[in-house]
């Protein structure tokens, strides 16, 4: 092991004043852990480290192995026969994954719906007229790989769907038969259908769409548009005027066939519960939870960043953050579930367990961030950054305990003299706190407190390390056991395996758990004392340096308030999950649901452990909206109402008339009114091309209907999920025509050809949307080849329909696909047309927009005064209200998503600086977790000691101040994404305002700092004498616990801070830096 700083050199030991304190400890000693599947109390050695899986050879060798240069050819020929086989072994066992039956279940599906076009019976009773590859259409898009409870939503919203359709289509019959025929008014009739049945009706479908934002509802959307463009614009009945059901029924049948394939699929074959998969889910992120505890506290325990930064570590992170929105859509489909059968008891206790989950997410995000402070103060302490350095601490004198450098403070000389010596951050990592991972040290069990009785009494400290390696000398073992029991208690899986998942948490879970949370707490209780005692020793240190102490002192009074506060949340998830296994042992059936005339009562839901009364405004919208709104209805209001306020001398009257109509233009210039609007202009536009008597043979010749099919796909929300989308099409067309071509060239038209090559065709796309997530290139490959292919074979067998111009009942296949191929790009074309130029949405303004407000909410979330609070409602509140957190992660998790969505649109501006946002959604993310970690601090404080609140009114000003100073500072960065505006050079700094505080905390210690001759008050208390500045608070004691409070708050300051920094660092690349020689006025 290297010596200590002070012993290798004269020259290095005099640089270094006072000389450090060798280390006794060179591992952690084990402490009393409790096994949480027995309850039994042991101290054999343990590690917070997780089994890897071996990563060398695979079960066959190693593989990779080169071939030897005098290889024969027969033995490459029996390797390359070996690969194949392996691959075709591999294939097979893919298959038998619930993804290969996923896409097997597809297939199968499609399969049985193609024989509608194929199979003469089915045909015949579907009738004559063509179009019957619309049943294996909509195998296509509501497929059958999906859980129960999706599969009942996908049926429901179908039905809706078909329902609309259907209505859409007869009303605009009989509008045609009634005004073309009856009164004559064919040009009105035209209009009418044109403009309240195409536009209106595919306008409300875009609405509807937008608005649920729903991935079932954007399919169910495409089949009611299927449906009433087959009808509207292609049947002959709506321009003769005479009414006809005969496509009607033929589309009602269709769509009703093909629900009911899928659905018989979807349950018949290797079923998926939704509940099932909610609960491997569950399973998954409780395992990513507890890896992700491991590592933070491992990483706190050895004083260094590696954990954090290592590769385990971002594994559990990605895995919990790929598995939360999976969770999400695991429960809701688990509600149709639960719903349907009446359970709905069940539900709620599921959906109270995911939300129990969230909660201990964030509280992870609070214990990272509070294991980044320690680090913080390492790094700061290398650099004599630190709370008492003169820097931070102006208009104090700058006596030195140092006899080398009187205007030196002794951290930044022993600091220096560290980094000099060793020439790395050898501070960053604690020698005396490594863990004893495999091996039990019987010298440190034998006596604690051996290091302090060789050293002749209590530890001496000599810089921030040295208070780190007491505490957690002190603490260690305990806060190591803690971590291991929550450790281990989320690495068990909560449920069972499929297909049942049972719930089999352990029973002595929960009292191992309490006994391991009372022994954390009495020993933290024991070690913060015994820490603040050591420190109440050192109050001839000057003020500077005895702040530097107390700042690590009340980091290490954080983490572990962080960690005892993950265990009481662990607590209530534990409860939960038995509420849970109690609620399914003991099934009851209710329907409420289904009971409509009390919808508007409260509902019966199960209450959480950790639920208040308090509902608060915020979370509503979010959940309610899939895409941020950007700027807040509030400053729309008052942006609009402020010239008429400015004017009292103005007409009511017209003032009122006004505000009215403004209000009015306002809802109606909504996102998915202007939408739909949008969607129903362009549809209208298309179609009159069929109504035109000059334009409607070439609509026909070339199916414009399914270039108007395609523009209703296309046409997203924003621009660059447009362009994705219309790419994707595009891509898929070619796919599916070439498929076509090739396959009908193989088979010559044969019924039996076409359905075996069409099944590794369907195969392939279903591929490419069960198992490789790209939903749009596969659907839209397999429409382009049932338009085609199918269609193909339905004019072979003579269907009533117009087609002689490609061939008849003797299909020329190229002209077939030519014509679709034409009509689907000119319906891309149209919808990228429109949704450009008409009202366009950009996902890149909605972004910036709703950071822009994420960032402005953040601080007025911060401006109500985290410590303020608790003197306003007696320590009974948080300053972050209930629900909050989890909107503002919501929130964030969105933008992220547009962000993705920006990252296609064009501008000649240049393209989306994806990167750069994305390290801006960084920084705002970890400010968010500091936010929650201020409230774990404020929001179990219960009570405030006498010192406490007196500290608290002697700095009232001081923390209103830099509160201000930090809301100051968001609404800027705000300002600046908002406009695209550069930030000047004189932002405003919270470093600043953020020193006044800490000046004021010393100038309140140095009043009550004791006289020498003072006699001891009693353990902990600081006398009263020499307060006379204080006025009436100088009759208050005060320990040095109550300190800890405002500590932990200038520590989570300072990491709000310094991520501000960062924030305003990115923007100013984005945007530049105004000087002040910029020449503006031009």
């Amino acid at each position: 092991m290297t010596g200590s700083p002070a012993s290798t050199t004269p020259a290095t030991a005099t640089s270094q004043w006072p000389p450090r304190r060798p280390s006794k400890r060179s591992k952690l000693r084990n402490g009393t852990f409790i096994i949480p599947a027995t309850g039994e109390r042991s101290r054999r050695a343990f590690t917070l480290r997780s089994a890897q899986p071996d990563l060398t050879d695979g079960p066959n060798g190693p593989e990779g192995v080169p071939q030897r240069a005098g290889s024969s050819v027969s033995s490459r020929s029996r390797s390359a026969a070996d690969k194949v086989l392996n691959n075709g072994m591999r294939f097979l066992r893919w298959l038998d994954t619930p993804t290969g039956h996923g896409v097997l279940k597809c297939t199968l599906a499609y399969t049985i719906a193609s024989l509608a076009t194929f199979w003469a019976p089915i045909s015949e009773f579907l009738g004559k007229p063509d179009g019957k590859h619309v049943v294996a259409t909509i195998t296509v898009y509501f497929h059958p790989a999906r859980s129960a409870g999706s599969m009942i939503e996908a049926v429901l919203i179908a039905l809706v769907a078909i329902t609309y359709a259907e209505v859409v289509s007869v009303l605009s019959m009989c509008t045609s038969v009634l005004l073309g025929t009856t009164f004559a008014l064919v040009p009105l009739a035209h209009a009418m259908v044109l403009a309240v049945f195409i536009g209106g009706g595919l306008g409300g479908i875009g609405w509807v769409k937008q608005r649920m934002h729903n991935p079932l509802v954007d399919v169910g959307s495409t089949l009611a548009s299927l449906a009433i463009i087959g009808v509207v614009t292609k049947e002959t009945a709506v321009f003769a005027h005479v009414f006809s059901n005969v496509k009607i029924v033929q589309i009602l049948k269709m769509l009703i066939m093909g629900i009911t394939i899928t659905t018989a699929v979807n349950l018949a074959v290797w079923r998926v519960s939704a509940v099932g998969l909610l609960r491997e889910s569950m399973t998954k992120a409780s395992g990513s939870l507890g890896e992700m505890l491991a590592l933070i506290s491992r990483g706190f325990l050895n004083g260094s960043e590696e954990e954090l930064n290592s590769p385990e570590f971002t594994a559990a992170s990605t895995a919990y953050s790929a598995v939360y929105p999976q969770m999400a859509k695991n429960l809701r489909e688990a509600k149709f579930e639960r719903y349907l059968v009446g359970h709905e008891k069940l539900y709620q206790l599921d959906r109270a367990v995911v939300r129990s989950m969230e909660t201990l997410a964030q509280s992870i995000g609070g214990l990272r961030s509070a294991a980044n402070t320690q680090f913080g103060l390492l790094r700061e302490s290398m650099y004599g950054c630190g709370l008492g350095s003169p820097r931070l601490s102006p208009g104090y004198p700058a006596d030195v305990a140092s006899p080398h450098s009187p205007s030196i403070s002794p951290t930044v000389q022993r600091t220096l003299s560290a980094v000099l010596k060793s020439g790395k951050d050898r501070f960053l990592t604690l020698s005396s706190i490594d863990e004893a991972s495999n091996e039990s040290s019987n010298e440190d069990e034998r006596n604690p407190s051996e290091s302090n009785a060789t050293s002749g009494g209590p530890p001496t400290f000599n810089n921030p390390s040295d208070i780190l390696e007491h505490f957690i000398t002190l603490l260690g073992p305990s806060m190591k056991s803690l971590a291991f029991t929550l450790s281990e208690v989320l690495r068990d899986p909560p449920f069972g395996s499929s297909p049942d998942y049972e719930i089999k948490v352990n029973d002595q879970f929960r009292h191992s758990l309490s006994e391991a949370v009372s022994l954390f707490n009495e020993a933290r209780a024991n070690a913060l004392q015994e820490l603040y005692d050591t420190l109440e020793l050192g109050r001839t240190r000057t003020e500077r340096i005895q702040a530097d102490f107390e700042e690590v002192a009340a980091a290490c009074g954080h983490f572990s308030f962080s960690l005892q506060t993950f265990g009481e949340e662990m607590q209530k998830y534990l409860d939960v999950l038995d509420d849970l296994k109690y609620a399914s042992q003991h099934k009851t059936r209710s329907w409420n649901w289904m009971k409509w005339w009390r919808r508007g009562r409260r509902r019966d839901y199960v209450a959480l452990p950790y639920d208040t009364e308090e509902r608060d405004s915020l979370i509503k919208p979010i959940k309610r909206r899939a895409m941020p709104r950007g700027v807040a209805d509030t400053m729309v209001r008052r942006r609009d109402t402020y010239n008429w306020d400015a004017a009292p001398q103005a007409s009511k009257f017209v003032s009122t008339v006004s505000q009215r109509l403004l209000r009015l233009l306002r809802r109606m210039a909504s996102d998915e009114i202007r939408f739909g609007l949008k969607v129903g202009l362009g549809a209208a536009m298309w179609a009159s091309l069929s109504f035109i008597p000059q334009t409607r043979e070439i609509y026909q010749h070339w199916r414009g209907e399914w270039g108007l099919l395609s523009f209703m796909i296309v046409c997203s929300m924003t621009v660059g999920a447009s362009n994705t989308t219309g790419w994707a099409r595009f891509m898929g067309t070619l796919i599916g025509v070439g498929c076509t071509l090739v396959n009908w060239n193989v088979t010559q038209g044969n019924a039996l050809g076409l359905m075996l090559m069409g099944w590794f065709v369907a195969f392939w796309a279903f591929w490419m949307i069960v198992a490789r997530g790209k939903a749009p290139l596969g659907r839209i490959t397999l429409l382009a080849y049932n338009v085609s292919t199918l269609y193909a074979y339905s004019l072979s067998q003579s269907v009533d329909d117009d087609d002689d111009d490609e061939g008849g009942v003797n299909p020329i296949i190229i002209e077939i696909v030519r014509h679709r191929f034409f009509a689907v790009t000119a319906g891309i074309l149209w919808g990228l047309v429109v949704c450009r130029l008409v009202w366009p949405i950009s996902a890149r303004k909605k972004f910036k927009e709703g950071l822009a407000m994420l960032h402005l909410q953040m601080g007025l979330i911060w401006k109500r005064g985290p410590l303020a609070i608790l003197l306003r409602s007696d320590a009974n509140r948080s300053y972050l209200r209930s629900g909050e957190q989890a909107a503002l992660a919501k929130y964030a998790a969105r933008l992220d998503a547009l962000r993705v969505s920006a990252a296609s649109e064009f501008e000649l501006r240049g393209p989306f600086p994806a990167e750069r946002y994305g390290r801006l959604m960084e920084c705002t993310h970890r400010i968010l977790d500091s936010f929650y970690a201020m409230s774990l601090v404020t929001q179990r404080q219960g009570h405030l000691t006498d010192g406490e609140r007196a500290l608290l009114l002697y700095t009232a000003g001081e923390r209103a101040q830099l509160c201000d100073r930090i809301c100051h500072v968001f609404q800027v960065l705000a300002s600046s994404l908002m406009l695209e505006y550069p930030l000047t050079d004189a932002l405003p700094s919270v470093v600043g305002t953020r020193d006044r505080l800490l000046g004021k905390i010393f100038q309140f210690r140095k009043e009550h700092s004791r006289p020498p001759s003072t006699v001891d008050g009693g353990e902990g208390e600081v006398s009263t004498l020499g307060g006379d500045g204080l006025g009436p608070l100088a009759q208050v004691n005060v320990m040095e616990r109550d300190y800890a409070l405002l500590y932990a708050y200038a520590l989570v300051t300072g990491q709000v801070a310094g991520e501000l920094r960062v924030l305003a660092k990115e923007i100013e690349g984005l945007f530049g830096v105004l000087g002040e020689d910029a020449l503006l006025l031009q």
